[in-house]
């Protein structure tokens, strides 16, 4: 009877041992990773999302992925991180359109410790264990030093910005603006406007840039939607192949623009490794390693000579 009773309390024992491991492995399976992006209307955060679904499928972690139907929906992307932290994630992406609005949210993350992996752009906060990004004023200042060479180094410049609250378009702006006060005193900003990223919006606000400025040499589209609109909106007003238009991102209009002429080049950044490397530092992050505060996801500048060539289309995406 002992011998019995003895064999049922190691059987019970094993089960039960057998179920924590079976619970331990799942949990470690289940690690979920919601990611909440500036928008969805851009196919640069379609290449993002892919990124983030590929370094899910590699971890073996789940994630989300979604963002506002416009970039100028602040409140809008602010109700959609407070949902994804209701959900109690191990932590949690966030690329913010207002790198203010969303620190009380981001406060409430860290005392929940949930770790915050900033993608794109940053907040204004030392909350985000680390930032996934392009170093976007450096990148701007090279669409700079390209609308410099092309223009003659001297003439009107303009620039048509998505926002002046999140980091990309702060950064955009400002890597732009000081590198050609700093080094092409020739050249005169006369105008930096913004479009939301909206390319309806930014065709109106080009076209109102070439009405007040019709000397203008050259325009600066700070993202894909907005350098799509300063084309389409050079194209109304008959200007083609007067003005010069750099563009930022890609997508298939901004190639099918530089392949035809309409656009002389453009900066790409790496959205696919940016999202693959957000969901890697959150898992490292959530296994408590230690991160760097930035990791560069690196960016190219691209034209008519090089597109095809196979290092930048690894970076292009439709």
């Amino acid at each position: 009877m002992i011998q019995r009773r003895t064999a049922v309390a190691y059987t019970l024992g094993a089960v039960i041992a057998g179920m924590a491991g079976f619970a331990q492995a799942q949990q470690a399976q289940e690690i979920y990773i919601p990611l909440v992006s500036k928008g969805f209307q851009h196919q640069f955060w379609q290449a993002v999302k892919s990124g983030a679904e590929q370094a899910a499928k590699d971890l073996k972690v789940k994630v989300s992925f979604e963002g506002p139907e416009t970039e100028a929906m602040v409140d809008k992307q602010i109700d959609m991180l407070s949902a994804a932290l209701a959900k109690k994630p191990q932590a949690v992406g966030f690329a913010a359109l207002d790198s203010q609005a969303a620190i009380p949210l981001l406060k409430k993350a860290q005392a929940a410790k949930i770790p915050v992996v900033a993608f794109d752009s940053g907040v204004d906060s030392d909350i985000p264990v680390t930032t996934t990004t392009t170093d976007n004023k450096a990148a701007a200042a090279l669409a700079a030093d390209k609308m410099a060479e092309l223009i003659g180094k001297s003439g009107e410049v303009a620039l048509v910005v998505h926002d002046q609250t999140s980091r990309t378009g702060v950064d955009r702006r400002d890597g732009f603006v000081n590198r050609i006060k700093s080094a092409y005193p020739n050249i005169k900003i006369v105008s930096v406007q913004y479009g939301g990223g909206d390319q309806l919006k930014s065709t109106e606000i080009t076209k109102s840039i070439l009405q007040a400025s019709p000397n203008i040499k050259g325009i600066f589209g700070a993202n894909e939607g907005s350098a799509i609109g300063v084309v389409n909106g050079v194209k109304e007003m008959k200007r083609t192949g007067k003005v010069v238009i750099i563009g930022y991102d890609s997508g298939k209009q901004q190639k099918n623009a530089i392949m035809d002429g309409s656009m002389a080049g453009a900066i790409t950044q790496n959205p696919v490794g940016m999202g693959y490397k957000t969901v890697e530092m959150a898992v490292k992050a959530v296994k408590g390693e230690k991160l760097p505060k930035i990791v560069d996801t690196g960016f190219f500048w691209y034209d008519k000579t090089n597109i095809a060539d196979p290092k930048i289309a690894a970076v292009l995406y439709d």
